[in-house]
């Protein structure tokens, strides 16, 4: 796995570039002047845990052959303040599946994602605490 980062402008902005040629664009939110044009290292990393999750959660289902007709994450991370780095400490996260899927086989996918398969999630899980709640149907199970 590889990256390219080059600074574009004389500010901090940056172009991150996989090697499949998909681009991000990364920006210090707390500078303080200029307009902000990209995300955060730090937002890039809670997308990461969403994105990762996520798949997971798909593949996990669609083995099943069972495929949410929706799916969506809310992610909030809170940082330790006063501090560098200022890592992550604690992650709360809120999954919304839709469709016609019995929520043991949900709950069981979200809970082998978060404690097995997320690479991210195992990643930050020595820094910081993650939690998560699932929602089938805007019912939390």
């Amino acid at each position: 796995m590889k990256i390219a980062l080059e600074r574009i402008n004389t500010d901090y902005l940056f172009e991150v570039v996989n090697q499949s040629g998909h681009r991000v664009f990364l920006d210090n939110k707390s500078k303080e002047k200029g307009t902000v044009k990209g995300i955060s290292p730090m937002e890039l990393l809670l997308m990461g845990l969403a994105g990762c999750s996520s798949i997971d959660v798909i593949s996990i289902l669609g083995k099943q052959k069972i495929n949410p007709t929706s799916l969506k994450m809310g992610v909030n991370g809170k940082r330790v303040e006063g501090e560098i780095p200022s890592l992550f400490k604690n992650i709360e996260v809120s999954i919304f599946l839709e469709g016609d899927i019995p929520s043991s086989k949900v709950k069981r996918a979200v809970d082998l994602s978060f404690e097995k398969y997320c690479s991210v999630s195992k990643t930050l899980e020595s820094t910081a605490e993650i939690n998560y709640k699932i929602f089938l149907n805007n019912i939390e199970i």
